[in-house]
């Protein structure tokens, strides 16, 4: 858990998001494709696997496995990175170039594949780490050709959280995948298999195998089996504080943004999710009045991503109006979306319980 930084009160306002229209240049989105702070320390040997799950300690064992399989040379030759190189032909290896780890919430499957990033013999350069929407950010900002020309001279490439929801983007991803075996590029990736199909075998294997369809044969699916970390032995999430408790906190903590929620989440739709990592930077703390339920789908979606980028930057939230866990409706919770959805409520309650330093300074 992470140690919510403080400072003596003082006369200086509080931050605000919603005056924050940030513009990120494409070069940093490639920069930025390294394990998020949350993830800076993280190593095989911290994770902690349920005892009760032996999954997870064969998870520890095969990544480790596949991470010291990567220490030769690039599959085409060449150790090091590439931007504007042909991406050559008849390179692909054989044999499974990639893994993927299926299971559900709060596992320690972001752990896992940040520890393999970690442990892969290649400088950070030769490594690359994002999120299934951090990539398609990037093809938005570079183009396929580019893209592929940027990758291509990588040892690893780790993504977390594969959306199968999206077909449009799932078809684009795996055409992209496709273009980067062919260049001797390693894949791992993770995915969260859907509440209502916990316990039902390898749905998301499945699921994931049949959407990236020509590269089936270059992943080992890899289960992990467990509860969400976040909630294990932990206390239930604080209730919601009082408009005045969230506003003093806010000018008692160096750092601090507040928002009217509401205000926010309109203020999220003259963003593109991809700068909602830069909408935060320098941001120590979290504070939103009003919480209320998302209205529609496409705040919702919005939220999530924002919801991901303060979980990755362990930045704590603290918040008045109604608890996260009724932001979505049941229409929500029981949609195609349902997965983000979940994953943003898991993330935002870790995120709760860090804020509670807050008022009690």
């Amino acid at each position: 858990m992470s140690t919510v930084p403080t400072s003596p009160i003082t006369e200086a306002a509080p931050l605000s998001l919603c005056a924050r229209e940030p513009h990120v240049p494409a070069d940093r989105l490639v920069a930025e494709m390294v394990p998020p702070p949350r993830f800076d320390s993280v190593r095989f040997d911290t994770y902690v696997p349920d005892p009760q799950q032996p999954s997870q300690v064969e998870a520890v064992k095969v990544l480790n496995d596949f991470a010291s399989g990567l220490g030769g040379a690039h599959a085409t030759g060449s150790g090091r990175r590439r931007w504007f190189a042909r991406t050559p032909k008849n390179t692909a290896p054989t044999g499974p170039r990639g893994v993927y780890l299926d299971g559900g919430y709060g596992v320690g499957k972001t752990h896992l594949l940040a520890s393999l990033w970690h442990a892969t013999p290649a400088e950070p350069s030769l490594k690359a780490f994002g999120t299934f929407v951090e990539l398609t950010n990037l093809v938005g900002a570079l183009g396929f050709q580019q893209t592929v020309q940027t990758l291509s001279g990588h040892r690893l490439l780790c993504i977390d959280e594969f959306e199968l929801d999206d077909p449009g983007d799932t078809v684009l991803v795996s055409t992209l995948l496709g273009r980067l075996v062919d260049a001797g590029v390693a894949l791992a990736a993770t995915s969260n298999t859907l509440p209502g199909k916990l316990g039902e075998g390898r749905f998301a294997a499945a699921d994931f195998l049949r959407e990236i369809q020509g590269l089936s044969a270059r992943f080992r699916p890899l289960r992990i089996d467990g509860e969400d970390y976040r909630h294990r032995g932990l206390p239930e999430a604080p209730p919601p504080y009082s408009d005045e408790q969230v506003t003093k906190a806010a000018y008692a903590t160096g750092g601090a943004s507040l928002d009217d929620f509401p205000h926010l989440l309109e203020h999220l739709a003259k963003v593109h999710p991809s700068r909602y990592g830069a909408l935060t930077d320098g941001v120590r703390a979290v504070c939103l009045t009003d919480v209320r339920p998302v209205p529609d789908q496409s705040t919702a979606l919005r939220l999530v991503v924002l919801a991901d980028r303060l979980y990755d930057r362990e930045v704590p939230v603290l918040a008045s109006g109604l608890p996260f866990d009724r932001l979505f409706s049941e229409e929500m919770l029981n949609g195609g979306y349902r997965k983000k959805y979940f994953r943003a409520i898991s993330r935002l309650t870790a995120l709760a319980r860090d804020a509670k330093a807050l008022v009690a300074q």
